[in-house]
């Protein structure tokens, strides 16, 4: 059985995964802060789909929590680097010790795991690899979450490069996906008031993933799931990126 190590995989874009990762017969490796709601998530999963679920309680805006799961996920076959959250207000509205805990989630914590993981795969030589959640706000500029999401872009396309570039990697592929608005935790969490936002703009979370793994399985680079995601990615390459950072700002930036 392949393994798959989700972290935030208790709710949200996270728990999608695990629940289609789980039908499709991965063992699970289950990653985030509260421990109870991990065990709840395992033992639901494990009755279910008849499945391995192995919890790891970890928060990796820590040191001990990086290291916990750096250890874990070298041996297993996709990584899907997924935990991440807003912030309760713009910028300088924001304490700076927050916005070094976004950097060090989005950005180290992706960049660290993904380098822990990658050797074993490429060794193993049984393809597999990372998904790395972005988010469309990479496209647009939104702040210190839009700027670490244009990151995990970036950083997912050049180490997918630099694979590529190599002679013993044998279909081990890194992806980054970048979603919209779907109906999770993530918004209520961060105090947004998102009750303005168009409903043609919100995605499916079962659907959002498998249009995910598809386009995974395709060899992607980037995966925008949505035909309206997809529509406003390429508008936004159109128009002055002046106007763009103006009304990505806005636009459903309203907290409670």
């Amino acid at each position: 059985m392949p393994t798959a190590l989700i972290t935030g995989a208790t709710a949200g874009i996270g728990a999608a995964f695990v629940r289609r990762l789980a039908s499709d017969g991965f063992d699970l490796v289950l990653v985030a802060r509260d421990e109870k709601r991990l065990e709840e998530t395992a033992e639901g999963l494990r009755a279910k789909y008849r499945v391995k679920a192995e919890v790891l309680s970890a928060d990796l805006a820590t040191d001990e929590g990086l290291a916990a799961v750096e250890d874990r996920v070298r041996t297993v076959d996709l990584l899907v680097n997924n935990a991440g959250f807003g912030h309760e207000g713009e910028f300088l509205k924001v304490p700076i010790t927050d916005e070094l805990r976004m950097l060090r989630v989005h950005c180290e914590a992706v960049l660290r795991l993904t380098y822990a993981a990658l050797p074993g795969m490429i060794e193993r030589a049984r393809g597999g690899g990372v998904i790395n959640v972005a988010s469309v706000a990479a496209f647009f500029a939104r702040g210190t979450y839009s700027a670490s999401k244009a990151w995990v872009v970036s950083f997912s396309q050049g180490v997918m490069a630099d694979l590529g570039n190599q002679s013993g990697n044998q279909g081990v592929h890194v992806m980054a996906l970048c979603p919209g608005f779907v109906h999770t935790e993530f918004h209520e969490r961060a105090g947004m008031d998102v009750s303005a936002i168009p409903g043609f703009l919100w995605l499916d979370g079962d659907r959002l993933v498998a249009d995910g793994l598809r386009d995974f399985r395709r060899g992607a680079p980037v995966s925008v799931p949505g035909g309206q995601y997809k529509a406003l990615v390429g508008l936004g390459r159109l128009i002055p990126a002046r106007l763009a950072a103006r009304v990505s700002s806005r636009a459903g930036r309203k907290y409670d």
